[in-house]
């Protein structure tokens, strides 16, 4: 796996990424020999994926409001590896859609997450719109959003649930989704590009970085076990390599598209994550559990190790490597 940056390595391009984000008046005053560069203001926007959530990802960071953002999220690592040079507001939030980004509160759920379970904690108040954390004075957006858009933990929950009652043969899911796609798909390039144009009109000097989702489901499905809960359980092999091919690759495409279109960086988790899905030996993401005993809930998320290589990803990104 890539190895993090070392604080020398950050600290030496520190003026360059001060100077591709801040404005001419600020780089004029950064290059004087007395100057010191400020703290970049970082603003993390998304939804579980960023967030953490699971427990293979760490305790969750205080505040606990709901949104169940953890230690070991890629923010939280970026946050602790590039130290003082940035000052970072980490509001993404499970269940988050790019409306929850632009427009309105979202209720969150805290962790475990249902069906496996409910927070005791909960019901927790509505958090504010992730971008009420961003100003005119905000430098760096990070945001990886889209997946709930699409119905993610619909179309999983289905997906096991007919996989089941098909007695793992078919494509039940295919058959009922399919026809769903174009138009959900359509639907999510509409909304990205609303949001990216009100992140912008709200911190209009900001570099804005949107992060793609990782290699959910491998190249060979054959590598996946029917009914094994720590992969996707009774997801039938027909479905899951539909899913890949139908869902979390032209997800990703329909995010660089919009991103490109606004001169934006699209951050790719894709091709780092190859041979690093659920049903990998050296998988990065876990599936509906974590473990069976003792019961650790995952819902097809990424672990300690799929969160650290985002971090990497996503740091090269920000220093612009």
């Amino acid at each position: 796996m890539p190895r993090f940056p070392s604080r020398l390595a950050v600290a030496g391009t520190a003026v360059v990424l001060a100077a591709g984000l801040t404005t001419p008046t600020a780089v004029q005053a950064a290059a004087k020999p007395s100057a010191r560069a400020r703290a970049l203001s970082w603003v993390a926007m998304g939804d579980s994926y960023t967030a953490g959530v699971i427990e293979a990802t760490g305790a969750e960071t205080e505040p606990v409001d709901g949104c169940a953002r953890t230690v070991g999220s890629y923010p939280e690592i970026a946050r602790r590896d590039l130290g003082s040079l940035v000052d970072q507001h980490n509001v993404s939030c499970s269940g988050a859609t790019t409306e929850n980004v632009d427009a309105t509160k979202l209720s969150p759920l805290g962790r475990p997450l249902p069906p496996l379970g409910s927070d005791p904690n909960a019901p927790y108040p509505p958090v504010p719109p992730q971008i009420d954390a961003v100003g005119p004075a905000t430098d760096l957006i990070t945001v990886g959003i889209g997946g709930n858009d699409l119905g993610f933990a619909e179309i999983l929950k289905n997906c096991i649930e007919l996989g089941a009652t098909h007695l793992g043969q078919g494509t039940p899911c295919k058959d009922a989704y399919d026809a769903s796609l174009p138009g959900r798909l359509a639907g999510l390039r509409d909304a990205y590009d609303r949001m990216l144009t009100a992140l912008h009109a709200k911190a209009p000097f900001a570099k804005v970085l949107t992060v793609g989702y990782p290699h959910l489901v491998p190249e060979d499905v054959n590598l996946c076990t029917y009914g094994d809960l720590r992969q996707f359980a009774t997801f039938t092999t027909g479905d899951l390599a539909w899913a890949r091919t139908a869902i979390v690759e032209p997800l990703n495409a329909a995010i660089a598209r919009t991103t490109a279109a606004h001169g934006d960086t699209f951050v790719d988790l894709y091709p780092t994550t190859a041979g690093h899905s659920v049903c990998d030996a050296d998988h990065w993401l876990d599936g509906v559990l974590t473990s069976i005993l003792p019961l650790k809930y995952a819902l097809v998320h990424p672990n300690a190790r799929g969160q650290a290589n985002a971090a990497v990803v996503v740091e090269n990104a920000v220093l612009g490597g």
